[in-house]
């Protein structure tokens, strides 16, 4: 079968290669899935593997199939599988257990391990092939009502993990009902955050680089939220009339926007921080007084990266929920579609210069 790899480490190595279709039973106990892929999403992540910026091969290979956003549909199952059958739709999670006390309690999203497995990331092939075998214990099912958005679980499943992050800190209130919100970028997870954050009743101001007419600012208004552009209006300017604050979901890719945000946290506030920042980029900000708001007022600021089965679970009722509620929405983020694995080529040209791609995806 064809699948689309990496030599990790060499830059630029993106290539096709035949590979043989895998089985049920390299899964034991009789626990193996077998996928066939329909999509698979794509991101920066896909990227920075090709430009030898991180990622590493499986033991015992030299290559890393990429791709880490899976969809497919069940094909064939080991005899002791119970949660599937053939015909359900599925989407992989990505991160797998390692060592530490939190992998063994089943939170290897939470590992405090230094090196940690991720399909099509870091030592586990990925899903940009034309099937993959999973265990049943590392997939999702993704109702038919959403086939044709089922290639969002995974971002979907990443900010689902932050929002109910954000719930689960503040039980030390006892009662925590965040009213106002603010999204920091409104790429894939930024679109994703102000839909669930509407889902949830909560009102969203949303912000973004490009001024309107923009079509990541008319989805946000399609919602029910509000855009700005942070040349006509800060998030500070904002608050006074739309703040203060409950919740900022920060996801630009800039640290310094996300230290900006402290500034702007209403009381009793939590800051969700998503960005996978690079560089030595170094902003300067009022640390006493952030320090004194923070501490006086009761703030919250945490990171949040990938997730696992139950946030997955939960992504599939959002997504099931936001398709009947906001209908034809979802389909508006998939801009970019590849046809094929063979055009792998393609697909690296669109995530290194597509300045308008809001979700980029092959179509094996």
């Amino acid at each position: 079968m064809k699948a689309i790899a990496v030599a990790p480490g060499e830059k630029n190595s993106i290539h096709l290669r035949d590979i043989p279709k895998p089985s049920i039973n390299e899964i034991a106990a009789g626990c193996g899935v077998l996928v066939r892929v329909l999509r698979v999403g794509v991101d920066a992540t896909d990227k920075e593997i090709n430009d030898a910026e991180y990622g590493a091969a499986p033991e015992g290979d030299d290559y890393l199939i990429i791709g880490h956003e899976s969809f497919g549909v069940v094909e064939e199952i080991g005899e002791n599988v119970e949660r599937f059958s053939p015909g359900d739709y599925v989407a992989a999670t990505v991160r797998r257990p390692g060592d530490s006390l939190y992998d063994r309690i089943g939170l290897s999203d939470m590992s405090s391990d230094e090196e940690y497995y991720e399909r099509g990331i870091n030592r586990l092939h990925g899903f940009l092939a034309e099937y993959f075998v999973e265990s049943e214990n590392n997939l999702a099912k993704v109702p038919g009502a959403c086939r044709d958005v089922g290639v969002l679980m995974e971002p979907t499943s990443i900010v689902v993990k932050g929002i109910r992050q954000a719930f689960e800190i503040q039980r030390r209130m006892q009662i925590w009902q965040p009213k106002r919100a603010a999204v920091m970028g409104t790429g894939t997870l930024g679109l994703l955050a102000t839909m669930i954050l509407r889902l949830r009743d909560i009102d969203v101001v949303a912000f973004g680089l490009d001024q309107m007419p923009y079509k990541n600012g008319e989805l946000v208004e399609q919602l029910g939220g509000r855009y700005f552009s942070v040349k006509d209006k800060t998030l500070g300017e904002s608050k006074e009339q739309y703040g203060p604050y409950d919740l900022i979901f920060e996801a630009t890719g800039n640290s310094g926007v996300a230290f900006e945000a402290t500034e702007h946290l209403g009381k009793n506030g939590v800051l969700i921080l998503t960005s996978i920042t690079g560089g030595e980029r170094k902003t300067e900000i009022p640390s006493d007084k952030i320090n004194l708001e923070f501490v006086l007022g009761n703030k919250v600021m945490f990171g949040t990266v990938s997730s696992n089965l139950t946030h997955f679970q939960l992504a599939a009722k959002d997504l099931s929920h936001a398709v009947s509620q906001f209908p034809g929405w979802l389909n508006q983020l998939l801009t970019h579609p590849v046809k094929g694995l063979e055009e792998y080529e393609t697909m690296i040209r669109l995530l290194e210069s597509s300045n308008d791609a809001i979700k980029i995806f092959v179509e094996v």
